[in-house]
């Protein structure tokens, strides 16, 4: 459903509306996906859908309800329903009205007519690449190709409308050897732009390198996290940057903005324009996102906000609100970290002893708001020793503040795009002293 048809879908389900204001959202979509393992496809698949969420708001009470059946009938039941949910909701004192919105403009490259017209047959051709290296090697390996296609239009009563269509794809890739394993990825709006070989070839060599890994001792190491390990310890410090945890106390900036929080060399933002992450230009109130300075030299200097936490706060609207409701507020959806100057291999050249991980599994939050978390080292660890890497590691288990950690840090010049089933952000390699693992494991 292209952006023409989607908004006359949302002018005609916020015409049925009798409440005293009405917001529409219509999100279009295409999901496919194909997984691999034991360098076989194993799992082809496909998903298509249009829905519409409707908010009603009757005086300080809102109601949502959604449908993806697109008749008279159903629009008139799913518009009823948040009716009634908003009868019989609880007043909230707080509620704003919704916002008028703005105008818009998509960034280059969020959409691509290659990833949208990609095919199965594409798919399984850079699976194949990958398994032709595996292969080579004796390996095998498992991970996935995902091409998506997805379009969002909002209409409210106080005359916002915004829609954008945007297109992503991934690769991700983990190589198999006989006692280690290896780990890559490549994520961008143009599949075209995503080599498959070189995610094999990139999760084979880190495969070969890890080979017959050492056991070394817990304790503090200073540490070299690639791009995908580092953006995965990054992405537990978005909820801080929200208004609603800013005010409610558990955010590491809720002490006041304007305080030196991290070190100075660190500076974090929120770009939905950014060429490596180029997304959707508004939230979903249908309100213009602008591009935020979060954290500027270490220095806390902005929280993200919506209408609701913008009135709330006598704040700007910044452009970040999710779908309603939710329990977070809102949320930077595009945070990059800024690099520093140094290439990765003379990070490691610099190092005297440490380790460089290539990403991390199963990170868990220890506590909200100094941001500790536990988690482990997978798919590929290496000692480093007199500045080169001189042997696979066993996986580690670590507990960490990531405040501590980004006060003593040195970042890589390169920026890359990571992400995971539920973010994407860009970040460099980064390089922190004084990390601290707890414990071993055998493997």
């Amino acid at each position: 459903m292209d952006s023409a048809a989607r908004e006359a879908l949302a002018r005609r389900v916020l015409e049925r509306s009798g409440a005293d204001q009405t917001e529409v959202l219509v999100w279009s979509g295409n999901d496919e996906l194909t997984r691999f393992t034991h360098n076989l496809v194993h799992q082809n698949v496909a998903a298509s859908d249009v829905s519409v969420r409707v908010r009603a708001v009757v005086g300080k009470r809102s109601g949502v309800a959604a449908t993806n059946v697109l008749d008279d009938a159903d629009l008139d039941d799913a518009v009823q329903r948040a009716l009634r949910i908003a009868q019989l909701a609880p007043e909230d004192p707080a509620l704003s009205d919704l916002p008028r919105g703005g105008k818009t403009e998509a960034p280059e490259g969020a959409y691509s007519a290659e990833t949208a017209d990609a095919t199965p047959h594409l798919r399984a051709q850079m699976c194949d690449e990958i398994f032709k290296t595996a292969e080579e090697r004796g390996y095998w390996c498992a991970g996935f190709v995902t091409t998506t296609t997805g379009g969002v239009t909002i209409r409210n009563s106080s005359g916002a409308c915004a829609s954008f269509d945007g297109t992503d794809s991934g690769v991700n890739v983990k190589m198999n050897a006989g006692d280690s394993t290896g780990f890559a990825e490549g994520y961008d709006n143009d599949v075209v732009r995503l080599d498959a070989r070189a995610i094999g070839i990139t999760s084979a060599e880190k495969a070969s390198a890890s080979a017959h890994p050492i056991a070394v001792d817990p304790g503090p190491w200073t540490v070299i996290l690639e791009p995908a390990a580092f953006g995965e310890l990054v992405t537990y410090l978005v909820e801080h940057f929200s208004a609603q945890a800013f005010d409610e106390g558990s955010s590491f900036m809720s002490d006041g903005l304007g305080k030196l929080y991290l070190g100075e060399n660190v500076t974090i933002q929120d770009d939905y324009a950014h060429p490596l992450n180029p997304s959707m230009p508004f939230d979903y109130e249908g309100q213009p996102t602008q591009r935020v300075t979060l954290v500027e030299n270490g220095v806390g200097k902005n929280v993200v906000t919506d209408s609701y936490w913008a009135a709330k706060l006598g704040r700007e609207n910044t452009g970040h609100a999710l779908p309603a409701p939710n329990a977070y507020g809102p949320q930077a959806r595009h945070v990059v970290v800024s690099p520093g100057r140094k290439p990765l291999a003379e990070l490691v050249a610099d190092t005297k002893k440490g380790l460089l991980v290539s990403r991390f599994w199963y990170i868990r939050t220890v506590d909200q708001k100094r941001a500790i978390v536990t988690g482990m080292t997978r798919d590929g660890t290496f000692l480093i020793e007199d500045g080169a890497i001189t042997s696979g590691v066993r996986n580690m288990r670590f507990n960490q503040s990531i405040i501590e950690a980004l006060r003593h840090c040195e970042f890589g010049n390169a920026l890359h795009r990571t992400g995971g089933y539920s973010y994407s952000l860009v970040a460099p390699a980064a390089k922190i002293d004084g990390f601290t693992f707890s414990s071993g494991t055998e493997f």
